[in-house]
């Protein structure tokens, strides 16, 4: 068992389902499930890609795994290991418990006359994955055959990465409907300072998937987090690195003072909505993007 029931049961106080016997995948809903139920907002992933709130899937095959222990992180960065450990579900498992885990969770709903009665019904039947709970996904052994088991199940799959298993990535044979790319530093030493790699040779790394991801067939996004006096510099550099892998498309976001990102970072670290636009202006100038989009609400420009 990658967590043990400790652990586990401290991240279902937050809201967590783990699913599967290994302690190692798990569901949570996302808070613009909840709003778009109430029809009260929608995630900016609808406003941008189309991706219906109601019916999307927050989820992770590899919770407690990650290489990076990024400052920015909302999440509790003990329990944080960069090795697997154990044995490991299978696709499947994951994806039936995931769902099944997704109505538990959201079954309450349908007594809050504020609801949306059509969203509810469509809601028990998602149609979206968002790889990208807690983790990095591409550490689960089987991401390949979870990919294909959600393809043939007719989701969507947003699949979200920090690039350093550059490898595994050049040798997915099947790709996402959407491959975000986390790219939230324009060099070495911004990275190692905000991001804590853990392995060697990280930034090289980084570089070599940004390399690869511009051979994807797919739908591909470079996501840049905005930390306030620490990485919302040197714009000419970051447009450098996404011309290198020449996405379909680029997120600014702001970092959101969050969960246990509180422990190491402040509200002076949070950028309001102009500086994010202001400073996503200036990477569209160098990488020949123009702004296309935005969510003010969740502080994010969309570049194409």
């Amino acid at each position: 068992m990658t967590l043990n029931l400790e652990e586990q049961e401290k991240l279902e106080k937050s809201g967590y389902r783990f699913v599967g016997n290994n302690g190692h995948a798990a569901a949570k809903i996302c808070h613009w499930t909840k709003k778009s139920l109430l029809n009260e907002g929608v995630c900016y992933k609808e406003k941008f890609y189309g991706i219906e709130s109601h019916r999307c899937l927050q989820m992770s095959p590899a919770v407690p795994f990650c290489h990076q222990k990024c400052s920015f992180c909302w999440r509790d960065l003990s329990l944080t290991k960069t090795e697997w450990e154990g044995d490991y579900d299978d696709p499947k498992t994951i994806i039936d418990q995931a769902i099944a885990a997704q109505n538990q969770l959201l079954c309450g709903f349908f007594g809050n006359d504020n609801a949306d009665s059509k969203k509810l019904i469509e809601s028990k039947e998602p149609n979206n994955a968002a790889i990208s709970l807690a983790g990095e996904p591409l550490l689960y052994p089987d991401i390949d055959e979870l990919i294909f088991e959600f393809k043939k199940r007719n989701f969507t799959t947003f699949l979200v990465s920090n690039g350093l298993m550059w490898e595994k990535l050049r040798n997915l044979e099947n790709e996402p409907t959407q491959l975000y790319l986390s790219l939230d530093a324009p060099n070495k030493k911004i990275y190692n300072g905000l991001c804590n790699p853990q392995i060697e040779d990280s930034w090289d790394k980084i570089n070599k998937s940004l390399e690869t991801i511009s051979t994807f067939d797919s739908r591909t996004c470079i996501r840049t987090t905005c930390v306030k006096d620490k990485n919302m510099i040197n714009p000419e550099d970051y447009g450098k690195l996404i011309k290198k892998a020449n996405p379909d498309y680029v997120e600014i976001k702001a970092y959101m003072c969050v969960g246990y990102s509180r422990e190491r970072l402040t509200l002076d670290n949070m950028p309001e909505f102009q500086e994010v636009y202001d400073f996503a202006s200036k990477i569209a100038k160098e990488c020949d993007k123009e702004i296309i989009n935005d969510s003010e609400i969740s502080r994010v420009i969309l570049l194409e």
